[in-house]
């Protein structure tokens, strides 16, 4: 048995040395220096730590599959080094069966079989290509080269890099498993529907909230340019916001109500329009701008049209009722929600991102904000629908978010009827290292303590104490109970039509 592992069994020791053979046979030339070459710069991985390193330069997918491929390249080389060359060991290629000038010099000492090199690059190439096509078959032809590149320098037999490559290909396919490739999003459709049209503003009511992210002294000056007869209303910082919006909807000749501000003054904005049954006009200027890029109306151009022209569409709403103050003398408040409410930690897991994510990017940001939050952090009790949880993050979504998983980005359809329901929870054992760990191994959207849901109402109560609920980003503390409903198709939005 032991000379079977040693040499092969007897047909794959004779097709190696018939390959090896024909290896042997091809004339010396530049293509050796270039495979000796091609074969060291794959030592400990260094190749494929340079590929990664200058793709995760490029944000978004190719920066992900630069970390899947790394993933997966270190599950290939743990397995390939410390199960399979133990226990299958072989010897190497000798002298005997390559030209001496095309030998690697030194030759490695370990076990033959398997190749460590061919299932780090395998494992590479596809785990890289999972999640960006584009990259892996710009790596597939280098990944082909190093592990040609062992047999053409004696470092393997043909059916060591044969198995080395099954292995890389194995490994890529778990950590696909792990980390799996998120689904395309769904096309973008709206429920379009006709508005009042203010070309050049007229019957407009524009509330400007200086408080938003972008706004500069010239961003009232701006708009007027735009819309010439439109009414402005400009927020200060010590103003309530509520109010002004509120007299700006019902503004004598007021037949549609505008809102340039961050998605609070939008929410805000929101509740005004539908109590008023006014369309509203969502102008870009806060720092996220959640609605407007799914309204259709990320910049002012798309917004400018779409109130010219009188298009508009439906979106469903959030409707909150929020329990808060003493246990014996609560005070009840009606909120519409119109993109995201959170409790938890999340609100500080997205400071923590958005402080970091200019230095990191995104979705390394991400990352070091959860590790930060979840390892400083306690979660919190809650009663969810007669079910009590420990949470770290409850995250409620007024519409069907995607990727479908634990970091929701966009929402494709404003009219679903639906709520997304995310929580993460901390009611399993070991529950802060099983988070951290799922959050290193990036499989936090499959893990067991992650639950994805949608209802049509959900109901939360507090169980250890008041909390803070942030509703479209802005923070309530005192929080008791929240009882959350839709409400199908109340607003009407200004966005682009699809013929338009």
């Amino acid at each position: 048995m032991r000379r079977m592992l040693r040499r092969g069994p007897g047909w794959v020791a004779g097709l190696d040395r018939t390959l090896m053979r024909a290896v042997s046979a091809f004339p010396g030339g530049h293509h050796d220096t270039f495979f000796r070459r091609l074969s060291a710069a794959a030592n400990n991985g260094k190749l494929w730590f340079g590929v990664a390193a200058v793709a995760a330069a490029i944000p978004g997918r190719t920066r992900r599959a630069a970390v899947h491929g790394l993933l997966a390249q270190g599950v290939a080389s743990a397995v390939t080094n410390l199960v399979f060359k133990t226990v299958l060991p072989r010897r190497r290629p000798l002298p005997e069966h390559l030209p001496v000038f095309r030998f690697v010099n030194p030759q490695p000492t370990s076990s033959s079989m398997p190749s460590g090199h061919s299932a780090s690059a395998i494992a590479f190439a596809l785990g890289a290509g999972f999640v960006q096509p584009v990259l892996g078959a710009a790596v597939a032809p280098v990944a082909a080269g190093v592990a040609y590149s062992r047999v053409h320098t004696g470092a393997h037999w043909p059916s060591d890099v044969l198995f080395g490559s099954a292995i890389g290909a194995a490994s890529a396919f778990v950590t696909r498993k792990w980390w799996p490739v998120r689904p395309p999003f769904p096309p973008t459709t709206r429920c379009e529907v006709e508005a009042a049209a203010v070309p050049r503003g007229e019957g407009l009511s524009i509330a400007v909230n200086t408080l938003g992210g972008s706004f500069t002294e010239e961003t009232s000056a701006a708009l007027l340019e735009v819309f010439p007869q439109a009414h402005i209303t400009t927020i200060a910082p010590d103003q309530n916001v509520a109010a002004l919006m509120e007299a700006a909807a019902t503004r004598p000749g007021t037949r549609a109500l505008g809102v340039w501000g961050g998605d609070g003054t939008v929410g805000t904005s929101a509740a005004a329009a539908v109590a008023h049954d006014l369309p509203l006009l969502v102008l870009a200027g806060g720092t996220l701008n959640h609605f407007a890029r799914d309204a259709g109306t990320p910049t002012l151009t798309e917004a400018v049209s779409a109130a010219a022209k009188g298009e508009a569409a439906l979106a469903d709403v959030g409707a909150v009722a929020v329990e808060r103050g003493l246990a014996d003398d609560p005070e009840n408040v009606e909120l519409i929600m119109l993109n995201t409410a959170s409790i938890g930690l999340y609100p500080n897991l997205v400071r923590r991102r958005e402080h970091l994510q200019p230095a990191l990017g995104k979705p390394l940001a991400g990352v070091v904000a959860m590790f930060r939050t979840f390892a400083l952090e306690k979660p919190t009790t809650l009663t969810v629908d007669g079910v009590r949880h420990k949470l770290w993050i409850m995250y409620l979504g007024r519409g069907r978010y995607y990727p479908r998983d634990h970091a929701p980005l966009v929402r494709p359809v404003l009219d679903d009827g639906v709520l997304d329901v995310r929580m993460i929870t901390a009611d399993e054992s070991f529950a802060r290292l099983r988070l951290l760990w799922s959050v290193l191994t990036g499989t936090v959207a499959t893990s067991k303590i992650t639950h994805l849901a949608e209802a049509t109402r959900v109901r939360i109560e507090s169980d250890s104490g008041p909390l803070v609920l942030a509703v479209d980003g802005e923070a309530m503390p005192g929080v008791r109970a929240a009882e959350f409903t839709l409400k199908r198709g109340a607003l009407r939005y200004y966005s682009p039509h699809s013929d338009g």
